[in-house]
């Protein structure tokens, strides 16, 4: 009898578990917690750790205190805390540190770090409990510290100014370069749009005694009229947009000298129609390298100049092709041989690095193959090599090697899994390498570089690498759809695409499902690849826990895959990929469960030109879709990216009228619904306005929802907002 009531009650208890496994198991998720601007979407990250490299030393940086980490073992031993530096600041109580994410710390060897808060930028030397320095960032609108001479330049009021520390004060003196700066003359900011690599307009010499910056006059550029619709009475803000044909703005470049207090300007000749980008600096800081570009993009020049008066000293290298030329990375110099540098290029057709004496002689290709150069790291200047991020083991992988400079061979120093991101000390001695795969969240290896180039291509071993974090699957418990991944032939018939699919949860093969094809299609991105779900958008989870299927493929045109797939789409954007794009549609009106009645379409920016596109192209095709931030026609897009992947309207009319959509408004048959942020600097409100006006003659009728006082993507908890309006429109109109 006792025998037979523990069996029940071993019974009931297991049962009892089993129910409340299968209850967590059943957990559904919000858009508050997959959406980036969610209550709760932090919590759903995997877990991860913030670091930077003292020297060759690892950093943990927490919001209240940063560690030593010993890179043998993980072990964390105390540097300060948020309590100890704070009075060490001497900043008021509205300028208090609230955390320590952006320590960072210039001086191998030396106890002093470098912290921001909202208006002041400090050097804090914590050991001795002094305040180094103090400068003033309040209401910058660009900034460049220099470790070197510990001089800060930033823009304030749309004039450069310089700020130097002078016997040992720790107040720094500002000194005005400029004033004439201005909305229409923009000193030591981006320029050309962020196109060509460039991220930033100032930048300090190695010896941190000269600034090169940017001056764009864009005074001639046309004014869109952006409107603020928030004070009692809208205002006038227009914002500078040279269009595709139209007159562009005008870039020089200066040099100031702290030593002589004199500016300069390179001696370029006239900027007219000319795009400069790259700027390097020569190790002795004396010469300033330049890749310039004509304005039809198809012919590059690296160019050498005088950083003391400006003379322009020589061409050292010049790139030509019949359709473009694309500069996006600056030249390197080798850390041990002052009179070389590596230059990355696609003049084989994949992104490559060569190894060119200074005066450009002696080139040498350093690396080769059907794979891509993605990143270049740093340098092993024991071991004279060039540590680099590369998929040569899978298109959609990033996997770091270590680069002989002397002779191109390559040690694998990852796993060779997944998808990879690489911080490398100031020495050149250890890796912090944090990547995922798709079944692995996140992962961070910290990886001695000289035992792993000695290794010699054996497999990774623990004694070289420590595995510093291995985070646990943050969506444990919950309902998680099936990710996978696969290939299809492009529309050429030979060349492979990567897409990836989402299936419904709770997934039934003998059933029908509404699929919604997610699509970005555009240069210089990509959807797919080997990280934790395949790079999928939480967005897609949100729909397959719905009961949808998603479909993602990356088509001929998007990035990592060479030069010829990347130019397929030259002076027809759209054309090649949506045929790409209809060859994934094709694979699934194959597929026994998906309802070929029930396809629908989403995609932002380019992905919205994509959207509208499918749904006007093939308007018996797509049911429904949503486009977001839609380009309509290029002719209104902005010069630099438009055209270099389409020329100007003037010399190439067929392809933007071929691109068009405003003459295919009349085509619409499904349900399209169009969002745009109101004041959209990129895509600018023209584009949707201009369709919907062509819809209303056709007499079709689409949706259209806009975001007011929001640009390009909506920010904030307006993206939550924004996904449940995608979302709906799908569940009433698709399912």
């Amino acid at each position: 009898m006792k025998t037979k009531q523990k069996w029940l009650g071993a019974l009931i208890v297991g049962l009892a578990l089993a129910h409340s496994t299968l209850m967590n198991a059943q957990k559904l998720f919000t858009l508050e917690d997959l959406n980036f601007g969610g209550t709760n979407y932090r919590n759903m990250l995997p877990e991860n750790r913030y670091t930077t490299w003292w020297g060759d030393e690892l950093v943990r940086l927490e919001a209240d205190h940063c560690d030593l980490v010993n890179k043998n073992n993980g072990k964390e031993t105390s540097l300060f805390t948020l309590a100890h530096i704070q009075p060490l600041t001497q900043s008021d109580e509205h300028n208090q540190m609230r955390h320590l994410y952006n320590a960072e710390f210039p001086y191998p060897g030396q106890s002093i770090v470098k912290l921001i808060n909202g208006k002041e930028l400090m050097l804090v030397d914590w050991k001795k409990g002094l305040l180094m320095a103090k400068y003033n960032r309040d209401e910058v609108q660009a900034e460049e510290w220099c470790a070197a001479s510990k001089a800060y330049a930033f823009v304030r009021g749309n004039n450069l100014f310089v700020a130097t520390l002078n016997n040992g004060s720790t107040q720094p003196t500002e000194v005005q370069l400029t004033t004439d700066g201005s909305r229409e003359m923009v000193y030591g900011q981006s320029v050309h749009r962020d196109e060509f690599g460039i991220t930033k307009g100032l930048f300090w010499s190695p010896d941190g005694q000269r600034l090169a910056f940017y001056r764009m006059d864009q005074s001639m550029v046309a004014d869109y009229p952006q409107v603020d619709i928030f004070n009692r009475e809208a205002t006038y803000e227009p914002d500078k947009y040279p269009m595709a044909g139209e007159t562009s703005h005008k870039v020089t470049v200066g040099v100031y000298d702290l030593r002589s207090g004199h500016t300069i300007y390179l001696q370029a000749g006239d900027p007219t129609n000319r795009y400069f980008t790259n700027i390097a600096w020569s190790p002795d800081s004396k010469t300033i390298y330049m890749q310039e570009l004509n304005r039809d993009q198809n012919d590059c020049r690296l160019v050498s100049y005088d950083a003391l008066t400006g003379a322009r000293k020589a061409e050292i290298y010049r790139e030509q092709h019949p359709k473009y030329v694309e500069p996006l990375h600056p030249i390197v110099f080798l850390p041990w041989d002052k009179s070389k540098f590596l230059m990355q290029s696609q003049r084989d057709g994949y992104n490559h690095l060569y190894v060119l004496n200074a005066d450009g002689t002696g080139m040498r290709q350093l690396t080769q193959g059907k794979w891509v150069v993605m990143d270049v790291v740093g340098f092993c200047e024991q071991q004279k090599s060039v540590i680099i991020l590369s998929n040569e083991a899978n298109p959609i992988q990033a996997n770091l090697y270590a680069v002989s400079i002397a002779n191109g061979r390559r040690t694998a120093l990852d796993n060779q899994r997944g998808y990879h991101s690489a911080e490398l000390s100031a020495g050149g001695t250890h890796l912090l390498d944090r990547y995922s795969e798709p079944d692995v969240p996140r992962k961070i290896d910290i990886i001695n570089l000289a035992k792993a180039q000695s290794a010699k291509g054996k497999a990774q071993s623990a004694q070289h690498t420590f595995n510093y974090l291995n985070a646990a699957d943050p969506w444990a418990g919950y309902n998680v759809p099936e990710y996978s991944c696969g290939t299809l032939k492009a529309d050429d018939g030979q060349t492979d695409l990567y897409y990836r699919m989402v299936k419904p949860i709770g997934f039934d093969p003998q059933k029908k499902y509404p699929t919604v094809v997610y699509v970005y299609g555009g240069p210089h991105a990509h959807n797919v690849d080997a990280r934790w779900h395949y790079s999928s958008r939480s967005w897609e989870t949100y729909m397959a826990q719905k009961g949808y299927l998603l479909f993602i493929l990356d088509n001929r045109g998007s990035e990592n895959r060479g030069r010829d797939f990347e130019q397929a789409t030259f002076r027809q954007l759209g054309q090649i990929e949506m045929r790409d794009q209809m060859k994934g549609v094709e694979f699934l009106q194959s597929l026994p469960y998906v309802d070929k009645d029930r396809i629908g379409v989403h995609g932002w920016s380019f992905g919205g030109f994509m959207t509208i596109s499918l749904m006007t192209n093939y308007p018996d095709v797509f049911k429904v879709g949503v486009a977001g931030g839609p380009v309509i026609d290029w002719k209104w897009y902005e010069v630099m990216y438009g055209e270099r992947y389409m020329d100007t309207p003037q010399t190439n009319p067929e392809g933007y009228e071929k691109t068009s959509l405003l003459s295919k408004a009349k085509n619409l048959k499904g349900k399209l619904q169009i969002i745009t942020g109101y004041n959209d600097p990129t895509v600018v409100p023209q584009h949707c306005l201009s369709f919907i006006a062509e819809c209303i003659k056709a007499g079709t009728q689409p949706d259209f929802f806009v975001y007011p006082g929001e640009p390009h993507n909506m920010r904030g908890h307006q993206s939550v907002h924004l996904h449940e309006r995608i979302t709906q429109y799908f569940e009433d109109y698709l399912k």
